[in-house]
């Protein structure tokens, strides 16, 4: 059975409650959806350019697209995350991931669906939203399993991506790149597999991550290995965190070598959210600017051979294609 919105009885209650105010709906024991900044703005009239940076990357229909997570708890805490950190409110993460019985893949889909069209339902009275938009915004095309945690932790995500692709939305899986027996036994890729690049070495990745199990670093370069062996489209995501993270190209460039990914994303943190945490150390002046964004993402391309393609001006994202064939081929063909 679904559970309201706002209720799970894994997640602490405090901690529920806190997320709900943050605008997190739950489903079932362990998995929530809230809607995105894009998916919002993109609903709206003459906003044509307030679609976030899949839609002018790769064709993504950001006004279809669901956020969402089936697992809430994190390995690392990184530093530069918007996100809620469950020990900064004082929860363990490996307790909120401790499931005995995961629940179903086929009423995980059916209960994250269920959940996005309740939240967009509230967007049809508003003058300002583009009705064609929001009756297609019904029949999502797309979901980001991003929005919180580590999905990997799900044991039935091979599952769960066949469910969302029964019913012909695209996935987006993003890995924090630690659980490499987890992905060794997906039975089933998604539509464009993420994987997280905090750091360009072991020492600044360390600072950077804040992880909470020991070995890390050590997974970390084990699932590059086996990530470049995927066949799926595969992409690198970069947060640079000024004068922390932005720093050694060369650093990037290697680790791109190793896992070999068909595009890589560069993009600037925002101190925003939880970032906001003093415990985490990072202020404003950590952002970096449009143009030193562009200029990194140029020197990452001149030494790994990649080809600055785009670059999206409200994300400040930029990105690389690992040839002008791939960059060809960035946009996604939907079956619906």
């Amino acid at each position: 059975m679904v559970m309201a919105s706002g209720q799970s009885p894994q997640v602490p209650e405090e901690l529920a409650s806190m997320m709900k105010k943050q605008g997190y709906h739950f489903v079932g024991k362990h998995s929530a959806t809230k809607i995105c900044n894009y998916t919002a703005s993109s609903l709206k009239k003459n906003t044509r350019d307030h679609t976030c940076y899949k839609h002018r990357f790769y064709g993504i229909m950001s006004w279809r697209c669901i956020q969402a997570t089936p697992a809430i708890g994190c390995n690392l805490a990184c530093t530069f995350c918007w996100r809620i950190i469950p020990e900064e409110e004082g929860f363990r993460w490996n307790e909120i991931n401790a499931i005995k019985e995961w629940d179903e893949p086929e009423m995980v889909v059916e209960g994250l669906i269920r959940e996005h069209k309740r939240i967009i339902s509230g967007y049809k009275g508003n003058e300002h939203v583009d009705i064609d938009r929001w009756n297609e915004a019904q029949d999502p095309a797309h979901v980001a399993l991003s929005l919180t945690g580590e999905p990997l932790f799900y044991t039935k995500i091979g599952g769960l991506l066949r469910e969302f692709h029964k019913r012909k939305i695209s996935t987006f899986l993003v890995t924090n790149g630690t659980m490499v027996t987890a992905l060794k036994k997906l039975d089933v890729m998604p539509t464009q597999l993420y994987v997280s690049i905090q750091a360009p070495n072991q020492e600044v990745y360390e600072n950077m991550t804040r992880p909470k199990t020991v070995g890390a670093w050590d997974n970390f370069q084990k699932f590059l290995e086996v990530f470049a062996e995927l066949d799926t489209r595969r992409v690198f995501r970069l947060t640079l965190v000024k004068g922390k993270s932005m720093l050694d190209a060369k650093g990037y460039a290697d680790l791109i070598r190793k896992g070999r990914p068909h595009y890589v994303e560069v993009k600037g943190f925002v101190f925003v959210g939880g970032a906001r945490n003093e415990a985490r150390g990072l202020s404003y002046e950590d952002m970096p600017g449009r143009d030193e964004i562009k200029d990194f993402a140029r020197e990452i391309a001149k030494e790994s051979g990649y080809l600055f393609t785009d670059f999206h001006e409200s994300s400040n994202v930029a990105l690389l294609c690992s040839d002008n064939e791939t960059a060809r081929k960035r946009i996604i063909n939907f079956e619906k």
